[in-house]
């Protein structure tokens, strides 16, 4: 029955299975024939692939990517590596077409692979030859650079041998200060002065006996009450200073313009240098400016005090560097005088954490120490002692019942070494006309040396002589202009550094007084030079041609020479304001002169009677 028949699986005959055994070999066959020619060309890429390691890192990527695509496909073949539970495909057209596309594939990859390996020798040929350029141009640059920097010393050099002969020829002594003769002086002699004229010489001599020489003669009573009292108030001073632990205060010094004779200004003052020295085991070392090789400009004559303890000035001796060992014994220090360097005691009136005297601390001592010592001494006296100036330390003044004041100024000074130098604490008027560049830094002042040459000098002149005269009628008129339009940068130093330079130039018999007019003019056109070449020089610093006999220091006269009129380089609006404050001076000048030759003012009246001292 049909229902009934059982259904068998189709057996193919025996004929068939072998045909298609055969079939299957030769496409095995076939298959490890390509295989084969997959693994030489495997083996093929491999060793591209290690030549171009070794020329270029970055083929190592697609190297690998080929690799990576060659492995995968054998891994992956259906019928090298069969998977569990797979069966071969029946389509034998379908493999054949899936292994022809993945010959495609690999000759695409291959060919790929060769352009890119192309692609990079290519690169690194340009790489090489732009390393190679660029190699070439920093070669030529170098040259160039070198030819560049030789040619740029080259002018470095010249311009500095320009400069240097320059400075030079400005350093030089000019014609005002090298001879004795009048002739030497023309430009001054013919300098027009902007066409003002001053007064002649009865002019002048009149003006000099109405109104200048009344203040001179009373500028020897006022020294001689401010003397007194002076030597009263630093004895009181010393009285209540310890030996042991304050300063020691020796007698003051007079000095500047009331003690030189050419005071003019009201009211009198009376400038006096008051030296002092540390309490021991204390000394003091100055250091000057011009010991040292590079100071600043703004520094050049100043100093520094630097404060040693005499068990520290070893003089040389190494017994304070070195072990001499317990069998060896200083012949200058002995056992119980030991040297103690580095000390961290605090020195007196010093720098905090330095061993230079302190120009603040000093001014703070000294003002304390003067009031201690007035309110001693008080009530001996029927007048009032106040300070005058709070930033100068020594700046008093005496209020007498009557309204009248009289100021003097007592300024705190250390010699420098044994020489008539003074380092100064503080002064009103500064020569120099600057600032100072820190606490620790100390004026020189030559105003005893200036003192002394005016002296020498005035033995040598005629009698009657006019350089003192000259000198007080151009501060007269200075004076004034300062009242008109306010202080300027010309002072009365200037003016007797000027004087002073035209009297080391001048012969003695020049200064006879009828030639007081000639002389006065010769003053101001030797200050209207200075003024339009912004150069006054310092008449000791650097001047070789002061007397040795003076005792000057000798780092003093090898110094280099001192510009004090070198503010006006630096400060324009300040050197046009003494420019024009100058020449206004000089234009007014002669209204004055005939304005205080008929009429004294009240300010140039006598000084009251002599103040009792109780």
């Amino acid at each position: 029955m049909p229902s009934a028949q059982k259904l068998s699986p189709r057996t193919p005959p025996s004929s068939c299975t072998t045909h298609e055994k055969n079939k299957d070999e030769s496409l095995w066959v076939n298959f490890l024939s390509e295989g084969k020619k997959m693994e030489e060309l495997l083996v093929e890429a491999s060793s591209k692939i290690a030549h171009l390691r070794r020329k270029a890192a970055a083929m190592a990527l697609g190297l690998f990517r080929v690799c990576l695509v060659v492995v995968t496909a054998i891994i992956n073949h259906p019928l090298l590596f069969p998977r569990e539970n797979a069966t071969v495909p029946e389509n034998e057209e379908e493999i054949i077409r899936q292994m022809q596309a993945h010959q495609e594939k690999m000759q695409l990859e291959q060919l790929r692979l060769e352009e890119e390996m192309a692609r990079l020798a290519a690169d690194k040929e340009a790489e090489e030859a732009a390393l190679e350029q660029v190699a070439e141009e920093g070669q030529q640059q170098n040259e160039s650079r070198t030819a560049w920097d030789l040619w740029s010393t080259l002018c470095m050099i010249l311009f500095l041998v320009i400069e240097v002969w320059r400075q030079d020829h400005q350093d030089a002594p000019s014609p005002e200060c090298l001879g004795s003769d009048e002739d030497e002086l023309p430009d001054l002699e013919g300098a027009p002065l902007r066409g003002l004229t001053l007064p002649n010489r009865a002019t002048l001599d009149h003006f000099y006996e109405r109104c200048i020489r009344g203040a001179t003669a009373d500028a020897a009573r006022t020294r001689e009450f401010v003397e007194g009292f002076v030597d009263d108030l630093l004895e009181a001073l010393r009285s209540l200073c310890s030996r042991d632990s304050d300063m020691e205060v020796e007698d003051f010094i007079g000095v500047d313009s009331m003690y030189e004779n050419w005071q003019v200004n009201k009211p009198l003052l009376c400038d006096l240098f008051v030296p002092f020295m540390p309490p021991e085991p204390y000394h003091f070392h100055p250091e000057l400016w011009c010991s040292s090789r590079s100071v600043p400009l703004d520094r050049q004559g100043y100093g520094q005090i630097k404060v040693v303890r005499a068990d520290e000035d070893t003089l040389g001796c190494i017994c304070g560097k070195t072990k001499l060992g317990e069998d060896m014994l200083c012949l200058l220090h002995g056992r119980n005088n030991v040297v103690h360097h580095g000390s961290k005691a605090a020195d007196p009136l010093c720098a905090p954490n330095s061993p230079y005297l302190d120009t603040m601390r000093v001014m703070k001592w000294f003002q304390t120490a003067l009031t201690r010592a007035w309110h001693r001494i008080e009530h001996k006296y029927e007048f009032d002692l106040a300070f005058g100036q709070l930033d100068t330390p020594g700046s008093l003044k005496i209020r007498f019942r009557s309204g009248k004041f009289m100021p003097f100024n007592l300024i705190p000074v250390i010699q420098c070494d044994d020489s008539d130098l003074y380092f100064v604490s503080h002064l009103a008027r500064e020569p120099g006309g600057g600032t100072r560049a820190s606490s620790t830094d100390w004026l020189l002042s030559f105003a005893v040396y200036e003192r002394h040459f005016l002296r020498v000098t005035s033995k040598a002149l005629p009698e009657g002589a006019c350089h003192l005269s000259c000198l007080q009628i151009a501060s007269f008129l200075l004076s004034k202009q300062n009242r008109l339009t306010g202080p300027s940068g010309l002072g009365n130093y200037h003016l007797k550094t000027a004087l002073l330079h035209l009297l080391l130039a001048r012969r003695p018999a020049d200064w006879k007084a009828e030639q007081l007019d000639a002389r006065l003019h010769e003053l101001l056109c030797f200050l209207e030079k200075s003024l339009l070449e912004k150069k006054l020089q310092h008449f000791f610093i650097g001047n070789r041609k002061v007397p040795e006999a003076m005792g000057l220091p000798e780092a003093v006269r090898r110094a280099e020479p001192l510009n004090l009129f070198r503010p006006f380089v630096l400060q324009r609006s300040l050197y046009r304001k003494t420019v024009d404050s100058f020449y206004e001076m000089l234009k007014n000048a002669p209204a004055l002169i005939s304005e205080y030759s008929l009429h004294i003012p009240s300010d140039h009246a006598s000084l009251p009677p002599k103040t009792v001292i109780l």
